[in-house]
């Protein structure tokens, strides 16, 4: 399974951006896929995830109610729509895919993307 994560950049706080992931090989529309950051300085950290029917979305406290995951199983492509961004939104977001997903949580082998930098300006 290969992702490749796009869509970061510099926007004000306040703003918007609009990120993407792009899952291709082996049963690429099948598992769950999961974003994460890590900001300067500090270690990575669970964003949100998404199981394969779209069905069941988890998000982290600090991102409840701005950003919102979502997924294309026909292209297949997971995005994360973040609005309201802070100043502390900014890091390397990171999507990453498994197999399946148990309380909100990846399981077995994990493949990630290379991270998409975000910068949030106040």
């Amino acid at each position: 399974v290969q992702l490749q994560a796009s869509g970061g950049g510099l926007v004000q706080a306040g703003g918007s951006l609009r990120l993407s992931c792009e899952v291709s090989g082996r049963s690429a529309s099948s598992g769950a896929v999961g974003w994460f950051r890590q900001a300067p300085g500090k270690e990575r950290e669970f964003v949100t995830v998404i199981n394969w029917r779209g069905s069941s979305r988890y998000y982290a406290d600090s991102v409840k109610g701005r950003f919102t995951i979502s997924r294309d199983n026909t292209k297949p492509t997971v995005y994360l729509q973040m609005n309201s961004l802070k100043p502390e939104d900014t890091a390397i977001y990171y999507c990453a895919a498994s197999a399946s997903l148990r309380a909100g949580v990846l399981q077995g082998e994990i493949y990630w993307g290379q991270g998409t930098l975000v910068t949030v300006s106040s």
